[in-house]
């Protein structure tokens, strides 16, 4: 998205969610935006192999409620 279409989405999701954001709040959160998103297009576009990161098992701890 070009700065333009990164301020209108950034407006129109205020709206949708009923954040009131005035002209110069809205074209901060618009810029943060268009930094992270160009900090996850470096991360995408870096070659990974499926053996680079090793996923591991999640097992949780068991469940011990607390006592009342």
């Amino acid at each position: 998205m070009n700065e333009a279409q990164t301020l209108a989405y950034v407006q129109a999701a205020a709206v949708a969610v009923g954040l009131p954001l005035d002209d110069a709040q809205a074209a901060r959160v618009a810029t943060h935006l268009q930094r992270t998103a160009a900090m996850a297009a470096l991360l995408d576009a870096f070659p990974l192999q499926d053996e680079d990161e090793v996923v591991e098992i999640f097992c949780p701890a068991p469940f011990i409620p607390a006592s009342t």
